[in-house]
Parts: structure tokens; sequence; C-alpha cells
């Protein structure tokens, strides 16, 4: 009951705010404020507030909100925990590789994708020069 009263006040005060805009000749700003101003009495009316409140002001709701928290909590701890115990010696740890494995490369694949780095062109930075020589740097 508290919360329907406050949100038709909370409309009434919109729909003088949009009333005395209008008379200042500030229309569009005056039906915005009027459609913003409806929005309460329309959630009041669609039993959404009754809806809200009731969860609010109910300890059942507040007590399983506890709990999936909780349940997550204890969720995201195992994982981390797992994780770790995966890196260490207590359980069976994962192989590490230092390169591409041959079976992850295409057939027919080129020598630049097997992971030998292609070799620098020697005249790398001659283009450089010639463009700072151009500007007289």
């Amino acid at each position: 009951m508290l919360a329907e009263t406050i949100c038709s006040a909370v409309s009434a005060a919109g729909l003088g705010i949009a009333a005395v805009t209008a008379y200042r000749k500030r229309f569009m700003a005056a039906a915005r404020i009027t459609a913003y101003a409806l929005v309460p009495v329309g959630l009041v009316m669609t039993g959404v507030v009754e809806w809200l409140t009731g969860i609010v002001f109910n300890p059942t709701v507040w007590i399983g909100f506890g709990l999936l928290g909780l349940a997550w909590l204890i969720l995201a701890t195992t994982r981390a925990v797992e994780r770790r115990s995966l890196g260490g010696a207590g359980g069976p740890a994962k192989k590490a590789k230092a390169g591409p494995s041959p079976e992850a490369v295409a057939p027919a694949a080129s020598k630049p994708s097997l992971g030998t780095p292609a070799p620098a062109p020697a005249d790398d930075f001659s283009d450089i020069e010639a463009i700072l020589k151009k500007h007289g740097i």
C-alpha cells in the first residue's frame, strides 16, 4: 500500500512538472516528462510494484538469494582449487608443449608455418633513410 502511494505521488509530481514545462512552450520536453511520469502508475496498475514489494519484504526470498550466492561461491572455489591442483604435483598434470605439433599443421603447409622464422630482408632501413633524407631529417 505504501509503495503504491509513493508511485502515485511521484506520478502526480511529474505531471505537474510536465504542465509547467508545457506552459513555458516546451512541448516536446513536456511530452517526455509526461511519459516518464506515467510509468510508476502503469507499474502499480499492472501489479509489478506489488510483486516487487512481495519479493523485497519476504525473508524466504532473501534466504533463497543467499543460498544461490553460497552455491555460486562453492562452485567457484572448487573450480579454482581444481585448476591449481592440476598444475601441481598432487594430480595429473597437463603436458606443456614448446612449439606447434606437426599434427596441427596441414600436410601441404609452407616452411614459415612450420615454425621456422623467415629471414629478414637486408635493406630493411634503406626505404626509411630515403624518406628521412627527402624531408631533410
